[in-house]
């Protein structure tokens, strides 16, 4: 069984892998539904090229440009990626949230100037350097790295370590997390490691096509990892590719 940990780590490895595939072709090779996930992924890569080109020139008409001026035409953005990655990021990046909140320690008060007599100077200089060290401490807490800030640049890649973080019980401004609240982060987790595999297709998938073989068997579909998906029939032992059958 893969561990929680592991999840958190595919997801911050694999995230600027998803950045870079929001705007690559897409990779029609991939995973699907047998023959008919497949013309699906056509399909799909169409309309994405489609939606990208009406976006643009509606761009290119506000902006009333020279022809001139348009140069090359960016890469079509893979939407079906893009909505991966809201996904994931707004479920761990909440899911963060709410560990903090009940995990996370208040940040040490900056002590508040207050006026005193001092019966000598080694006294009021004792005192001095005393209030600097106490700022210094609680501006050195509030900014500490290792604490979960809820404003500010949020992504599912520091989300994903700091969660990593509370399971692996690192030391930072948090008690240990409890059972019930690892338990969350684990299901958080290993439903955003999925979304983020099967996006990239770097995970081995298996699937039953819900439409049976002509001969009533169930047609198993297997496929990921880059490789091109299989279809095979549980009954009658045919085997189809993209190209046709190979094998009846």
């Amino acid at each position: 069984m893969t561990s929680t940990a592991t999840h958190l780590r595919t997801i911050a490895i694999h995230w600027t892998d998803l950045h870079e595939a929001a705007g690559q072709p897409a990779q029609i090779g991939a995973f699907g539904l047998g023959l008919r996930g497949y013309l699906a992924r056509l399909d799909q890569a169409d309309r994405d090229e489609f939606n990208y080109d009406r976006a643009h020139a509606a761009h290119l008409r506000s902006l009333e440009r020279d022809p001139i001026q348009i140069g090359e035409r960016p890469v079509p953005v893979r939407l079906h990626i893009l909505d991966t990655m809201r996904a994931v990021e707004a479920a761990l990046v909440h899911c963060a949230d709410d560990i903090a909140h009940a995990a996370q320690r208040a940040p040490i008060s900056v002590p508040a100037a207050r006026k005193a007599d001092y019966r000598t100077l080694r006294e009021a200089r004792i005192a001095a350097a005393e209030r600097e060290r106490q700022q210094q401490l609680a501006h050195a807490d509030q900014v500490d790295p290792r604490r979960w800030k809820f404003t500010g640049h949020r992504t599912a890649s520091h989300a994903a370590l700091w969660l990593l973080a509370r399971v692996e019980r690192a030391p930072g401004p948090c008690r240990r997390i409890t059972g019930t609240e690892e338990e969350r982060i684990g299901t958080v987790a290993a439903g955003a490691a999925a979304r983020v595999e099967r996006a990239l297709d770097i995970a081995a998938q298996r699937r039953t096509l819900e439409t049976p073989c002509v001969c009533g068997g169930l047609i198993d579909v297997h496929g990921g990892e880059g490789r091109v998906p299989v279809a095979h029939c549980t009954g009658c032992g045919r085997i189809w590719t993209e190209g046709g059958v190979i094998a009846a």
